[in-house]
């Protein structure tokens, strides 16, 4: 029987007297990689925000492996077994690559060891002395990703990871979600990139006005094409 990492059921969302999210309702099995996909400003970011407790108000359902989490704080969000990653990737430049990674708390058991990390993000290990201000933009995006490996986190949220990134640096990003799928991981991109998310996913959650308008699993992007244009632009 399938274990559901991530039940989201009406969640809406606020941002001061800003109402996001509308009722935003998707599921993610255990192991499983689904995308949230749309338009800059459709509510994307804001439901991984919201999920982890990072907005000013929310109400609704979020059941991370069966713990009803709306009322509580980010910290214990995190004890559940998730990592984000924010868009801005949070680098702290003044310390070195290696410095970056001792830094998150162990949340649960079984996190990435050093080796590990450095076996799936060779340049880090190059890297590992220097700071995070002489990294490339790459680079940083890799180390955001390794930190949250580090802390024992099974479901990993991941914000816009080929945001800006040379095609090389995707295409190795795109290695790293299939590995760490393949190793157990549940994951949920927030993407703009379809042509990076489409071999990856399970399904895909088209985000609008801060609702979720249609869902295409992974057999249905040839008869769905047009679809995805329309709401996406692509």
């Amino acid at each position: 029987m399938s274990v559901m990492a991530l039940e989201v059921k009406n969640l809406q969302s606020w941002y001061g007297e800003s109402h996001i999210l509308h009722g935003i309702n998707f599921t993610v099995e255990d192991g499983e990689v689904v995308t949230l996909l749309g338009r800059n400003g459709a509510g994307r970011s804001t439901t991984l925000k919201s999920i982890l407790g990072l907005t000013d108000r929310r109400s609704g359902i979020i059941n991370i492996y069966g713990s009803n989490a709306i009322n509580l704080p980010s910290h214990k969000i995190a004890h559940l077994g998730v990592g984000f990653c924010p868009e801005e990737r949070g680098i702290f430049a003044s310390l070195s690559a290696e410095e970056n990674l001792f830094l998150p708390p162990e949340i649960a058991i079984g996190g990435m060891s050093l080796d590990e990390i450095y076996e799936m993000f060779p340049n880090l290990y190059e890297r590992r002395h220097s700071p995070g201000s002489r990294l490339s933009g790459g680079e940083q995006q890799m180390l955001a990703i390794a930190r949250i490996l580090r802390t024992g986190a099974k479901l990993l949220l991941l914000d816009e990871i080929t945001e800006g990134l040379a095609p090389v640096i995707i295409q190795k990003l795109g290695e790293v979600v299939a590995k760490l799928k393949n190793s157990g991981f549940t994951i949920v991109l927030v993407e703009q990139n379809f042509h990076f998310a489409a071999p990856l996913a399970d399904r895909h959650y088209i985000v609008e006005h801060g609702k979720i308008v249609e869902v295409v699993k992974r057999d249905e992007l040839a008869t769905k094409t047009a679809l995805l244009n329309e709401y996406l632009g692509v």
